[in-house]
């Protein structure tokens, strides 16, 4: 029989009427000409029909059930009167808030990690992507077993207080949910941290062949049109949140013998869950070990602003994880470049929002994705190249013979004008970039780098 932890992680959204909802507090983040044009866009995306919304100015929420209690009544009366069975709120929620809630309105209400979550559980279609949701639905739902246990309530009875004996058998269900649960977790942190393992060997063995380059933005921002549009392909664009929940890898070709390797992200949004960010971290790896990240935002979009804020945030969140972890394992890590590309401005009515983009932050680069110019691909091919060089100049490289790798990769990405071989190591005279020589030294190559005489 299944116990109310089923019904708690089962919260389908799809075919789902929904009223839409939203406390804003003073320091909420949200666009003021569509406050809710978001996470309108969330619920239909995981499948709802949205037939109402409502929106409340609050210094703090509510303790017990965030909403103040007039406008919860007044939410219930446009529930029933637009016919809605699900209440769909813009805010991370307690479980006994949800509780409450939902006893004031007599529906079914999801917060917005939940959403979020459903979503995801709906487009992972590879085993890994299938891992990662169902461990961040664990670490979602494992604080909240106790509140969501709503057969213990039966047992006990709605004052709290059991008669003899009633007591020890929901309790100790409860206990079997958590052990059950905590199993499962262990096991698919144990099967995702192999994943990781053989992810990170991937991507350093790939940075040491080849310069990458990821793309990385807010969610529908263009990132995979803009993939497919650089390399051959095969990355799913659609329009729609969350089109891309997997990473691929294709080799786009810069000219002049050139060749990177970019890769297409999980596009991010406005308080991405935690435990979702952490479940994503072997997809997010190839962001963190970059070269170079072109971060692509649709300035079309009415909130371009604050999804260029929330993007930036959380970059800067995920890098200082990494830093620290390096740190701590005493590896050496560098954090990738960012060049700010804005796309579909294609889509602005006149130049206007360009000009003031690119005034406030003049290295960036202005493109249409779907209808990318010549001029356009020439700009992003050639601020690639004067990332993937730096600074060229004239050193001596000295690396052991077994250093064979290594040796490969100077050959390719540097100009060698001269080798010499002397004690069982290699001592290249070559011109080549800094960055290059970063890359080749965070790569784990053992190589002694003097100015020539």
């Amino acid at each position: 029989m299944p116990t109310n932890i089923d019904a708690r992680t089962d919260l389908r959204v799809a075919r789902e009427t929904a009223v839409l909802a939203a406390v804003h507090l003073p320091e909420s983040r949200f666009d003021p000409a569509d406050p809710l044009g978001e996470l309108r866009a969330l619920a239909e995306t995981a499948g709802a029909t949205v037939v109402g919304e409502l929106t409340q100015n609050k210094d703090r929420p509510e303790a017990g059930t965030y909403m103040g209690a007039g406008k919860l009544e007044e939410l219930k009366g446009l529930c029933e009167l637009q016919g809605a069975g699900m209440v769909i709120f813009d805010h991370d929620l307690s479980p006994s808030q949800i509780g409450n809630i939902e006893k004031v309105l007599e529906r079914k209400v999801i917060d917005r990690s939940e959403l979020i979550l459903d979503i995801f559980a709906n487009r992972a279609t590879t085993k890994q992507a299938r891992l990662q949701v169902e461990l961040a639905q664990l670490e979602y739902t494992y604080p909240r077993l106790r509140a969501m246990w709503t057969h213990l309530e039966r047992i006990v009875g709605s004052g709290g207080i059991g008669g003899i004996g009633t007591r020890g058998p929901g309790e100790q269900q409860i206990e079997i949910d958590r052990r059950l649960v905590q199993k499962r977790r262990n096991q698919l942190q144990r099967e995702l941290a192999e994943i990781q393992t053989r992810k990170r060997r991937e991507v350093r063995a790939r940075k040491q062949d080849h310069f990458t380059v990821g793309l990385v933005g807010y969610t529908n921002a263009g990132k995979s049109t803009l993939f497919n549009t650089l390399t051959a392909g095969g990355a799913y664009a659609d329009d729609r949140l969350f089109a891309t929940l997997t990473t691929r890898t294709r080799a786009w070709d810069l000219g002049g013998g050139e060749e990177a390797m970019l890769s297409d992200t999980v596009g991010f949004v406005r308080d991405l869950p935690p435990h979702l960010v952490a479940s994503f971290k072997a997809t997010l790896d190839e962001t963190v070990h970059a070269d170079l990240l072109l971060l692509v935002l649709d300035v079309s979009d009415p909130s371009a602003r604050l999804h260029h804020e929330t993007v930036t945030e959380t970059l800067d969140d995920l890098f200082e994880r990494e830093a620290k972890a390096a740190a701590r394992a005493k590896e050496e890590w560098r954090e990738p470049a960012r060049v700010l590309v804005l796309n579909k401005v294609d889509k602005l009515p006149d130049n206007a929002e360009t000009l003031l983009w690119l005034s406030e932050s003049p290295d960036a680069i202005a493109i249409s994705a779907a209808r990318l110019s010549e001029e356009q691909l020439g700009a992003l091919e050639a601020r690639v190249r004067a990332a993937m060089q730096g600074e060229i100049r004239e050193r001596l490289l000295t690396l052991p013979l077994s250093e064979s790798r290594a040796v490969s990769t100077i050959e390719r990405r540097a100009e060698v004008l001269d080798r010499t071989y002397e004690n069982g190591s290699v001592t290249l005279r070559a011109r080549i970039g800094d960055r290059q020589l970063a890359s080749l030294r965070a790569s784990g190559a053992r190589v002694e780098v003097r100015e020539p005489a």
